[in-house]
């Protein structure tokens, strides 16, 4: 499947730590900029239908502000329960000052 990038938003626009819910192609994404990367992974978490967009950032993990499971950025693996399953991550690519997210083909 060849990967589509959409524009997420700009560069400008994503606070050190502090995750970005945007929708592309109906697919809800938390975008995140930390550690000097950019990560986008599913907003949902994969154990309660919750944004995971509300929750805190801390050493590359994301973690659900409902039930306190983290995932993290690079793969989506869960990293305690009350999740077990991951969350689907998509490839980011920085092109001037935006950033460009393919969610056709998850990881």
């Amino acid at each position: 499947m060849t990967e589509t990038y959409r524009r997420a938003c700009a560069l400008t626009e994503l606070e050190e730590d502090a995750p970005k819910r945007v929708e592309l192609e109906g697919v809800p994404v938390a975008l995140v900029r930390t550690e000097g990367e950019v990560f986008a992974v599913n907003d949902i978490c994969s154990h309660a239908n919750v944004s995971l967009s509300e929750g805190e950032v801390e050493d590359c993990q994301i973690e659900c502000w409902l039930h306190g499971s983290s995932f993290d950025l690079r793969t989506g693996k869960p990293s305690g329960l009350p999740a077990t399953r991951p969350i689907p991550v998509y490839p980011v690519k920085i092109e001037g000052d935006d950033v460009l997210v393919s969610v056709t083909q998850e990881s």
